[in-house]
């Protein structure tokens, strides 16, 4: 059945994915024609979910090689002192956090164009059910008019106008029109069959598409959490979130091929009836509706006549004619017959309010209001749904992409932090910034050794600092030396300086400060003594 007319035009989109090969679990080729029911349809639909487990299982192999080549690759170049290069691991996160989010932000667009195109879609089915419900409604109570309520009316009337053989006759030729219309409304087709399937089509898919959206929702957060979870741990330098994160990457990168598979059958499928909706919707009702009247609906085109004008033409002469013969007996039987005026007042408001249900019923069988709920729902799920659809396959695939990257990158930042506890001798306590633990001590240390190197530049090592060589001269001993002599004092002293005496430390001078900078540990340490500030 080929799409004559403008209103609806399938997108390119639908075609590209109702071109995807078609095969069922044997690999032979499968009709792409949208047949849920056969079980080769079926089965060409699950294989696609199959193709990504299968690309889910190559993930995990790769990602076992890596690893496994890393472990390897490490532990041969564990007897180096080289530290890994942390750029790598930097831009690696930098790259995966813009994945992620780019990923995120696409997967909200595609959940959001999906839902709306269901939306629609369940909306579009909910009016043609109350506009098939309200058909069939007032084709039911039309038939309780003219089978019971004017049948009693008439029976009444018969017995009151026996006696006079043209009224009985006019009551016969009533009797004749209201079986004509009952013949006209019971040759309508039933649409309960159609309001019923409506009904149940629409429940369905606005249950499923409600815990589809929410379930998307919180993937799109798990991921976002994963994200922040991995900057967190890098940033913190902890490894017991990263050891999360690689954890929970595994998941989500699991659950991003999931739906990556679920989101592509589900838009090949919808991609094969939005090609063809009219053939699919012509052999769903094929059981309780004719194809002229499928076609008249489907297509909505002037050139096509209403399937129900001759019934609904039938029906309004009938009454028009009831109607006259009411009037005619109220004229002339009444003052003949004055009972008989309660019933066939009775038959007139019946009348009245049938051909008001008339009207009603012709107006809901023309084609338009129909037509355009149908456009509506094919519109929306063929245009929102499927470019949702294939939106949120891309936000899978993105997924895939960046939490490989990510569970390649956390095992190098686990690598470099380890190196780093090595080179720092990190604490336990402070595992965020290693070079923090070693300032203060550093600082301390440097505290400690200058109050020490007043006497250790001053005094100086016996093993280091030789002693000055003794020149003699006629020169005349300096008065302190004198004094000194006299005093009973030791000569060797004089060449110690004071502090060695218990006199307190000298002066600072940049040239102790010069003396104490040339100095190594090793001219300082073998002291012997300590000193604190």
């Amino acid at each position: 059945m080929a799409f004559a007319r403008q209103d609806y035009i399938a997108p390119w989109w639908t075609y590209w994915l109702h071109n995807f090969p078609h095969v069922n679990f044997n690999f032979h080729a499968v009709d792409n024609t949208f047949k849920p029911e056969e079980v080769n349809y079926q089965q060409s639909l699950l294989v696609l979910p199959c193709v990504a487990a299968a690309g889910l299982g190559f993930t995990f192999l790769l990602l076992a090689v890596y690893w496994s080549c890393l472990y390897f690759c490490l532990r041969e170049g564990a007897e180096e002192t080289k530290r890994p290069d942390s750029c790598c691991v930097t831009w690696a996160a930098v790259v995966t956090g813009l994945i992620i989010c780019t990923a995120v932000g696409v997967g909200f667009y595609g959940n959001s164009e999906t839902n709306d195109g269901v939306y629609q879609l369940t909306y579009s089915l909910y009016n043609a059910n109350h506009t098939l419900g309200g058909i069939d409604s007032l084709v039911s109570s039309s038939l309780v008019v003219m089978r019971v309520q004017l049948k009693d009316h008439l029976a009444r009337l018969g017995e009151i106008f026996s006696p006079r053989g043209d009224y009985m006759q006019a009551l016969r030729f009533m009797e004749q029109m209201a079986d004509n219309i009952v013949r006209q409304l019971t040759a309508m087709p039933n649409s309960s069959k159609a309001s019923e399937d409506l009904a149940t089509v629409a429940y369905w898919t606005s249950y499923m598409e409600h815990y589809r959206w929410l379930a998307y929702l919180l993937l799109l957060i798990l991921d976002l959490l994963v994200c922040l979870l991995t900057c967190l741990g890098l940033a913190k330098q902890s490894h017991w979130l990263l050891s999360v994160v690689m954890a929970v990457g595994v998941l989500t990168l699991t659950l991003s091929w999931a739906s990556l598979g679920v989101d592509t059958a589900v838009a090949v499928g919808t991609s094969d009836f939005c090609v063809s909706p009219d053939k699919f919707i012509v052999n769903r009702t094929k059981t309780f509706l004719t194809e002229e009247v499928v076609h008249y609906y489907l297509y909505c085109s002037q050139t096509l006549t209403n399937p129900f004008q001759q019934s609904l033409t039938v029906f309004q002469r009938s009454l028009t004619t009831m109607q006259i013969q009411v009037q005619g007996l109220l004229q002339f039987s009444v003052p003949v017959f004055p009972t008989a005026e309660r019933d066939l007042l009775g038959i007139q408001r019946l009348l009245n309010s049938t051909e008001f249900s008339l009207h009603q019923l012709t107006a809901l069988l023309d084609c338009r209001s129909l037509h355009k709920d149908y456009l509506d729902g094919i519109v929306g799920v063929c245009y929102d749904g499927v470019e949702g659809m294939l939106y949120l396959c891309l936000f899978s695939l993105l997924a895939v992409a960046a939490f490989c990257v990510m569970l390649c990158t956390v095992p190098r930042a686990f690598t470099l932090l380890a190196s780093r506890d090595r080179d720092y001798n990190v604490d336990e306590e402070d595992p965020f910034n290693p070079q923090a633990r070693r300032m203060p001590a550093y600082g301390s240390n440097r505290a400690n050794v200058h109050s020490f190197c007043s006497y250790s530049s001053s005094l100086g090592s016996q093993s280091s600092l030789q002693p000055p060589v003794q020149t003699t001269t006629s020169a005349p001993a300096p008065e302190y030396m004198n004094q000194s002599m006299l005093f009973g004092g030791n000569p060797q002293y004089e060449n110690v300086p004071l502090i060695g005496r218990g006199s307190p430390p000298p002066s600072y001078s940049p040239s102790m400060r010069n003396t104490y900078l040339s100095m190594t540990d090793a001219q300082i340490r073998p002291c012997g003594r300590d000193f604190e500030v």
